[in-house]
Parts: structure tokens; C-alpha cells; sequence
């Protein structure tokens, strides 16, 4: 599978793959606020710079080896970086489940606030890889 590196950072990549058709952000370990919050906005950039190109591209993230989010974090994506998401198009979430009881509890979290919110996007939780591009591909 092609792989077309976008942007990487220490603690995190974002892929583009079109085979998929998928955004990938690949998260390497524990990302400070501000790392977090840079390389979710800088991927949100790339997606809509990619979205007219593949008009049904999804959005997935490898949170294997994804950290702790703090609560402010937390805040900052369900007010902050989900609605923009939404409004780029996004309504599917995938994730790769952390294999760190830090990323789970982190992720956890924000499925429940992303649900409460009822802002349209949907999270989606899988175990590897291939089963996140299938989920892409039952998304069309």
C-alpha cells in the first residue's frame, strides 16, 4: 500500500493514503497541549486540501501508542476541533484502539463527550489497521 507522508513531528505523522481513500494521523506517544492541538489542526488542514481530490476521504486515527488527554484538551476538541471537522466535511471517526491504558481512558472519554455533544460525527473504534480501511470503505 502507497503511503504519502504529509507532515511529521516526534510524536505523530499524518499520512495520506489513496488507496483508501483515508486521512491517517499516527500518533507515536504522548503529545503535549500544544502538540496535540497542532498536529489535529495542521491534519484537519490537510484534509480539506485533499478532500476535493477524493471527494469520499476518511479520516483515521492510529491511537496505538496515543497518550493521555488532559480535560482541557478534551474541551478544546469537542467545542474547538470537532465542529470544524464537521465542517470540513468529516462525520466519521475511526480509531485504532490504544494499546495504553492512558489511551484508552482518553479515548473513552472523548466518545462519550463527542456523543453528548450530538454534533453529527461518529466514532468508530477498531483493532488494526485493515479493519480501520474496511470501515472506511463500508463508510461510501
Amino acid at each position: 500500500m502507497s503511503e504519502l507522508r504529509l507532515h511529521t513531528e516526534s510524536y505523530g505523522e499524518l499520512l495520506l493514503l489513496p488507496h483508501v481513500p483515508c486521512l491517517l494521523i499516527r500518533w507515536h506517544g504522548f503529545a503535549n497541549s500544544h502538540n496535540l492541538r497542532f498536529l489535529l489542526d495542521k491534519g484537519l488542514e490537510l484534509y480539506q486540501a485533499h478532500a476535493p481530490r477524493y471527494p469520499r476521504l476518511g479520516w483515521v486515527a492510529d491511537t496505538r501508542r496515543f497518550g493521555a488527554m488532559p480535560p482541557a484538551d478534551q474541551q478544546w476538541a469537542l467545542h474547538s476541533w470537532n465542529p470544524r471537522a464537521y465542517a470540513a466535511g468529516i462525520r466519521h471517526l475511526i480509531f485504532v484502539s490504544p494499546d495504553t491504558i492512558f489511551g484508552q481512558i482518553a479515548l473513552q472519554q472523548y466518545a462519550h463527550n463527542l456523543e453528548a455533544a450530538a454534533l453529527g460525527l461518529r466514532a468508530t473504534y477498531v483493532s488494526s489497521l485493515d479493519a480501520a480501511w474496511q470501515q472506511v470503505l463500508a463508510t461510501r
